[in-house]
């Protein structure tokens, strides 16, 4: 047998930026931990990826299925009657929106279009991480503002701009911490942005918020052309596997942001069950009642176990369980797959998405065993 000899180096000029480039680490899946494991996996959960735990709603799965003969042809690279649709959703032109191939990919096109080499970029602590993924992509300079009580502190963000900030991210509410800021505050802070500097509220989660502030009609109003709102179908809708999200801002943001975009990337199944899914009410109201109930039992739990945890308007929950990865791997090892906060700066803390009723359950009785912890009486 001839032996094999040694791979030969790579001599290729690669970008010099990705050597600092941090990697994102998604939740890890559920084949991928029965396989480690060697538990089957349907004894395995994932409460670890902000999913819908209800998967799509009937009116998306029965398109998914009509549309299944035609899926060899390519998709409307244009998507025009999603855009549509969507517009009259959310009462503006089709002209105010573009897609992406989910918004993490609306983010990157902020990048292309606004970051250069030596702009800056502003971000909260604890922001989510692509935000620092893209800035550093793109050359930019990160400028991290400091959090207050792990939420944004925007008063703060908006002194950090100075004349050479070309993008402020915020999340609202906040992923991985589940924060919201106060409407006035949200606000406040689009008014105050200076011109010259992007303002992206990534409002992926938006849609749980029983009463969120809502900053459509600053688009339609067309005064703050700076300013650009990122959605997703991937949280409420349940389809977080189609990958489709879509900004919405002035339409001569959206032309700029479109010279970036890529041929068909967003798939003609996506399109399909997106159409579906906007019509789908009863779906949507599920959704949030199973993540009401869902955050209200991890809230008492963990007050009656002596937990802190942070109050979270999104479909997650933030608990600080000492050493997080420790808990992570001995929850993973139960077959409960959560997400541990080590790569967002919080060591101590691991993140939960809401799951089913017997899901949620199954999660606290796993961290009760793992803590060595019984309820306060």
């Amino acid at each position: 047998m001839r032996a094999r000899s040694a791979p030969a180096p790579l001599l290729v000029r690669l970008n010099p930026g990705l050597a600092g480039l941090p990697v994102y680490q998604p939740g890890r899946p559920i084949e991928e931990v029965a396989r480690e494991l060697g538990l089957p996996p349907e004894r395995v959960i994932k409460l670890a990826s902000n999913e819908n735990p209800l998967g799509p709603g009937p009116r998306a799965r029965a398109a998914l299925r009509r549309f299944l003969p035609h899926v060899h042809r390519y998709p409307d690279g244009n998507a025009y009657y999603l855009k549509r649709r969507l517009a009259a959703h959310l009462e503006v032109t089709p002209g105010h929106l573009i897609l992406g191939n989910g918004s993490n990919e609306i983010l990157e096109f902020v990048g292309h279009a606004a970051i250069a080499p030596g702009s800056e970029v502003v971000v909260s602590q604890y922001c989510f991480a692509v935000y620092p993924i893209v800035t550093h992509l793109f050359g930019g300079q990160l400028v991290v503002v400091p959090a207050r009580e792990y939420g944004h502190d925007l008063a703060a963000l908006r002194r950090a701009i100075t004349p050479r900030t070309s993008v402020v991210f915020v999340a609202n509410p906040n992923n991985p911490t589940g924060t919201i800021a106060p409407a006035d505050a949200v606000l406040r802070l689009v008014r105050s942005v200076p011109p010259h500097v992007l303002l992206v509220m990534d409002e992926a989660y938006w849609e749980f918020v029983p009463h969120p502030v809502d900053l459509l009609p600053v688009i339609r109003a067309g005064n703050r052309p700076n300013l650009l709102l990122t959605r997703t179908f991937s949280k409420i809708h349940g389809l977080a596997g189609l990958r489709l999200g879509y900004g919405i801002g002035h339409p001569d943001l959206v032309a700029a942001l479109e010279k970036v975009r890529q041929p068909f990337n967003i798939n003609a199944l996506a399109q399909t069950a997106a159409l579906a899914a906007l019509d789908d009410r009863t779906h949507v109201r599920r959704t949030r009642a199973n993540n009401v109930a869902g955050l209200r039992l991890f809230a008492a739990a963990f007050h009656r176990l002596g937990l802190e945890f942070m109050p979270s308007a999104a479909n997650f929950i933030l608990v600080r369980v000492g050493e997080g990865d420790k808990v992570f791997s001995a929850l993973q090892r139960q077959g409960v797959i959560v997400r541990p906060m080590r790569a967002y700066g919080l060591p101590e803390w691991i993140r939960i998405s809401i799951g089913r009723p017997a899901e949620n359950a199954r999660c606290l009785a796993g961290l009760r065993r793992v803590l060595g912890l019984a309820p306060r009486r």
